[in-house]
């Protein structure tokens, strides 16, 4: 049970209020937690601000989208996996407890209108693949990019970043948003930072700054109510990112045949007493752990001892611990790189950090683990540089495979081991590998759910719906068909899959043929690219089905994609343009608009990575 709050220990309720008053307030705050007394503070302080001479009486809000009010704070998050939604909120609870009026808005939900009335702005946006914005701010980033945008003379903004440096156009999407706001006229109120995977290091000054000069810029309006906390209330421990659940592995199977070109594992974890729920759509957090035979190849190529103990933001562990469980060893960051091409000296390494060297230096990020960088580029390294240059080890994500509904305290994914030779020697992924290994029945894994409110099933269980999964982006559709079943979901099922062979590579092939026998799933198409002299795939199956597709999208059906960002999902969706126009009779440019808008009304939903 929650501890209450008891007003004998607070002398000054009793004072400040009166004993009737001050017992009005101890029942109100009876069984409250950290959390809800934070948000009555900032309530609290909204109503002391309207009583105030001058006040103007606020309606009470809505939607998330609503018009910021004067004196208030906006906050526009732009996420592909949730990182930037956690930081925004995590500004957003910030600024309530201070007292401040803030609204927190998802891109995609974001007035564009309104840009123009803004007084106080920030962005918390991530970039994809190469430079691309994530799929809910697309429309946000082109507004602002556009012709339309408005002057924003009165705007004071400041913009974070979120990235991935293993990609040459680190954080491109909260740079070009930061110098155009600039451009509009906007003061930008201090620097942009840049976030890598590892986030937290620059996220955590960066949101202090942001609620320091938040408080500033809105001191008239909160400046005259004061809130003293009551005191601190315990609040029951939660599994999350920060405190993952050792979740027991029940399950690791195999799922590609004998002779697949692809180990693909089915695996089911265990969250029994956890108290973990999960939606179909959301993501598995995965706190994965580096292969040792890599970790030993490391200390091997730079001849030091894993058993040096190293210090690193005030935690100290031996060196092989620290590249076992606590740093990025199996991606080459561009930072890390730097900092090896001065070590080495290397001329070759250092033209690929010019301009001129841009083209090289993607082919290397994309082809190069550290190990290879180290094998290729000798240089020396002391074990407390290199633990102060390496990423930090952070987690992944997986789609989920299963609706809880139907398996209870449980939790399934589809994992697909990668596994290739490159200069010589094997290489493997460290979270597929790490998952693919684990013993079911004796192993634990630690995990969280990462919830994504951007790839949900339709809310009318009358809706139609398309998805469409090649390879183990057929995961989070196991659980939509589930999750439908288990509802009595009226609205239809279509399921389009990819894979290399149907023989050994038919991902829960026989779930499928099950599910369309129940009347659960309504249509099954698949293409099999390398079953036949032209390669065929999901794409193809589309536009071969390109009257009927449109049909279902005509008659309101929502449309999901799940897989690979990088080739598959622009090739489907240069299918669907050609669908629309051919089929619904229009110019590219207005079947490009009419996708646009599917997308703007949530019924075209992408999860790609």
């Amino acid at each position: 049970m929650t501890p209450s709050v008891n007003p004998t220990a607070i002398p000054s309720l009793a004072v400040s209020l009166g004993e009737e008053k001050g017992a009005l307030v101890q029942r109100l705050t009876e069984g409250l937690d950290a959390p809800s007394l934070t948000w009555l503070s900032g309530y609290f302080a909204g109503l002391a601000a309207r009583q105030l001479p001058g006040s103007v009486q606020a309606t009470a809000p809505s939607v998330a989208a609503q018009a910021a009010p004067q004196g208030s704070l906006t906050i526009v998050y732009g996420t592909q996996t949730g990182n930037s939604r956690l930081l925004a909120e995590r500004l957003k609870q910030r600024a309530e407890a201070a007292g401040l009026a803030v609204r927190c808005v998802r891109a995609g939900e974001y007035p564009t209108r309104e840009l123009k009335n803004e007084r106080l702005l920030y962005v918390v946006i991530s970039t994809q693949g190469d430079g691309d914005p994530p799929d809910d701010a697309r429309g946000f980033v082109e507004f602002v990019l556009g012709k339309r945008a408005p002057a924003l003379g009165q705007l004071r903004f400041a913009v974070l970043g979120l990235g991935d440096s293993s990609y040459p156009k680190f954080c491109e999407i909260g740079r070009v948003l930061d110098e155009r706001f600039a451009e509009l006229g906007a003061s930008r109120l201090f620097a942009r930072a840049e976030c890598d995977v590892d986030f937290e290091p620059v996220a955590e000054p960066w949101l202090g700054q942001a609620l320091e000069h938040a408080k500033k810029e809105l001191e008239p309006q909160t400046s005259l109510a004061t809130v003293t906390p009551l005191r601190t209330v315990p609040v029951t421990p939660t599994f999350s990112r920060e405190n993952p659940y050792p979740s027991q592995v029940l399950a690791n199977q195999r799922i590609t045949g004998r002779g697949a070109n692809k180990d693909v594992r089915h695996l089911e974890l265990s969250l029994e007493g956890s108290g973990l729920t999960y939606e179909p759509g959301d993501a598995l957090g995965v706190v994965p752990r580096n292969p040792p035979d890599l970790v030993e190849a490391v200390l091997s190529a730079l001849r030091l001892d894993g058993a040096t103990d190293v210090t690193r933001e005030g935690r100290t562990l031996s060196l092989k611990r620290w590249l076992s469980e606590g740093l990025e060893i199996t991606r080459l960051s561009r930072p890390f790189l730097a900092s090896h091409a001065t070590r080495s000296g290397n001329t070759e390494l250092q033209r690929l950090l010019t301009p001129e060297g841009a083209e090289g230096l993607r082919a290397l990020l994309a082809s190069h683990q550290v190990i290879d960088l180290l094998r290729q580029y000798p240089a020396t390294w002391g074990a407390e540089e290199l633990v102060g240059a390496l990423r930090r080890l952070t987690p992944r994500l997986y789609s989920i495979a299963s609706s809880q509904k139907r398996v209870g305290e449980e939790v399934h994914l589809t994992v697909s081991l990668v596994e290739y030779e490159a200069f010589g020697f094997r290489h493997v992924g460290t979270a597929s590998n790490y998952l693919a290994t684990r013993e079911a029945g004796q192993d634990l894994v630690d995990v969280f759910i990462e919830a994504n409110e951007r790839f949900r099933l339709p809310k009318d269980p009358s809706r139609d719906v398309i998805m469409i999964g090649p390879g183990t982006g057929v995961a989070p559709f196991r659980a939509f068909v589930q999750e439908r079943a288990e509802l009595g979901a009226s609205g239809r099922n279509w399921l389009f899959f990819g894979e290399q062979h149907f023989r050994t590579q038919f991902l829960y092939q026989l779930e499928w043929q099950e599910a369309v026998k129940k009347g659960e799933l309504h249509r099954l198409d698949v293409a099999f690219s390398r079953d036949q002299g032209q390669k065929v795939y999901v794409q193809h199956r589309l536009r071969e089905k390109g009257r009927e597709v449109y049909d279902w999208l005509q008659g309101g059906a929502h449309l999901y994609v799940c897989g690979d960002a990088t080739r598959m999902a622009p090739d489907v969706h240069e299918a669907l343009i050609d669908i629309i126009a051919t089929h619904g009779g229009k110019s590219r440019e207005d079947a490009k608009a009419h996708l646009e808008s599917l997308r703007e009304q949530q019924r075209y939903l992408r999860d790609v990575y």
